[in-house]
């Protein structure tokens, strides 16, 4: 499975690239997701896939795949350039806390500066996918698929 950017611009009106991610949208706030926007998406892109992963995280799975995946959403029409704060739309992936939707970021108390990817992924496939699936069943399954990808980083310590 070969991934590469492309030339997607992914922000938010909550924090900004590689700035520090509000409680509010933590595991120590509110909990919910953080409102995410795009451009420059490329020509042909029938559905948005949206992914927070922690490589900071000090775990590796029996996989042998590393890092905490907060949040798995897919489904995404292709027409859509956003998703409000505590999005409710859409279908939900299982996350590395074992329950569907979004998990925010938690690290481990004293731990120091984790680093949070919501990545993008646009593709040329209809939305259609089954809920519940893994950040790794779902790359597998739309790797043939996948034009364009970019990720917003955002930052949390716990103290």
């Amino acid at each position: 499975m070969g991934f590469a950017l492309s030339d997607m611009k992914v922000s938010s009106t909550a924090f900004g690239d590689g700035g520090a991610i509000p409680v509010k949208y933590t595991g120590e706030g509110d909990d919910v997701s953080p409102p995410l926007a795009w451009t420059d998406a490329p020509a042909g892109i029938r559905s948005f896939a949206v992914l927070c992963h922690d490589p900071d995280a000090p775990l590796v799975s029996e996989r042998g795949t590393y890092g905490f995946v907060h949040w798995v959403l897919y489904n995404i029409p292709g027409s859509a350039r956003s998703l409000p704060e505590a999005v409710a739309s859409y279908t939900a992936g299982l996350s590395d806390f074992g329950r569907t939707g979004y998990g925010g970021p938690m690290p481990p108390p004293g731990h120091g500066v984790h680093r949070y990817y919501f990545w993008l992924l646009g593709l040329t496939s209809e939305p259609d996918l089954e809920a519940g699936l893994t950040l790794w069943e779902l790359l597998k399954r739309i790797a043939p698929d996948l034009v364009g990808m970019n990720r917003l980083v955002g930052t949390y310590e716990r103290t």
